[in-house]
């Protein structure tokens, strides 16, 4: 008679051979039947990015061609890589590209650093009425349009009836101009993004600290370590993944800048400012708007592509030789 420890036993021989356990075949549907809820929660963003992302890219091709409305985008004449001297031969592509970087580093840098800063702050803040209410005005900037940050920005730096320049008159001194001072724009406009966007980038870091484990920060307390020790040893070190996620998503944009933002403040037709404040969007536009060239900005919407492409892979694989554990892939 069969024992039930000999059965177990010749079941377990089905998934071993030679005493190595034999991988077993997925069966795919069993995995969409048992993940059902899941997938329909991320379904949504996954046609987003399909409708967005995906089905948009033969587009791509107009690039390379003479763009014809009658004829089409893939009727249209091919022309190669004529469509990139848009750029190159304006003489501007260096200066374009110089200052589309190191704006978005400025961007990413100091704003990761200070939305660090506040959500460590908040989380410090023992009255709840006083975080929230703080969270609210911190997020409120981040729904302001574009013109109307323009707006605010005109009102505070114009030269006749701007805030700061009638202080300054009113104390006695000498108003300057500002719409033709170009070394404090770059300022003014790194102060502005951060002002913006702060308070929608801490509420991610805030909700990761509030996703951490209570216990170790009670131990370190009971084990004598002080608030600053606690926020250096347990806080900061456990917002490191995140901080990298987010700066490798940031990264693949380094080269797409902020058109409304940049457009708003400075205006269209600054050409004092262009050399301090142009950014590649920015360019495009008025270059399109004037000859109505979409191939042309298309082929710059490409080399946005692949040089933001190319920066994420290099990122991503210095990441993954200091730290696999926070590569993306």
């Amino acid at each position: 008679m069969t024992t039930k420890v000999e059965k177990s036993g010749q079941k377990r021989n089905r998934f071993q051979k030679d005493g190595i356990p034999i991988k077993q075949k997925r069966n795919i549907w069993k995995d969409i039947k048992t993940h059902k809820i899941l997938i329909l929660m991320c379904l949504p963003a996954v046609i987003f990015f399909i409708v967005f992302n995906y089905c948009p890219l033969p587009g791509v091709y107009i690039a390379f061609t003479n763009f014809n409305y009658a004829k089409g985008i893939f009727g249209s004449d091919f022309i190669g890589f004529d469509n990139f001297n848009f750029l190159i031969n304006s003489n501007k592509l260096w200066m374009l590209t110089r200052n589309t970087v190191l704006y978005n580093l400025a961007f990413i840098i100091l704003g990761n650093l200070l939305q660090i800063t506040v959500a460590v702050l908040l989380n410090e803040v023992a009255a709840k009425w006083f975080r929230k209410i703080t969270q609210t005005l911190m997020f409120l900037p981040y729904f302001i349009s574009a013109v109307l940050v323009g707006l605010i920005v005109y009102n505070i730096f114009n030269t006749d009836f701007g805030l700061i320049p009638s202080l300054i008159r009113s104390l006695g001194g000498e108003s300057m101009s500002f719409y033709s001072t170009t070394w404090i724009w770059p300022i003014i406009i790194v102060l502005v993004n951060l002002w913006q966007g702060t308070g929608y980038g801490a509420v991610v870091y805030f909700a990761t600290i509030c996703g951490m484990d209570t216990g170790i920060m009670e131990a370190a307390e009971i084990d004598g370590a002080n608030r600053w020790q606690r926020i250096r040893y347990i806080t900061i070190p456990g917002l490191k993944s995140i901080a990298i996620i987010l700066i490798l998503f940031s990264i693949g944009s380094i080269l797409k800048g902020n058109f409304g933002l940049f457009y708003n403040i400075i205006g269209p037709a600054n050409s004092l400012l262009m050399p301090y404040t142009d950014i590649i969007e920015t360019f495009v536009y008025r270059a399109m708007m004037n000859q109505q060239n979409f191939a042309q900005a298309s082929a710059v919407g490409l080399y946005q592509s692949v040089f933001g492409f190319i920066i994420v892979m290099l990122a991503n694989s210095i990441v993954k030789k200091v730290d696999p554990e926070y590569a993306l892939f």
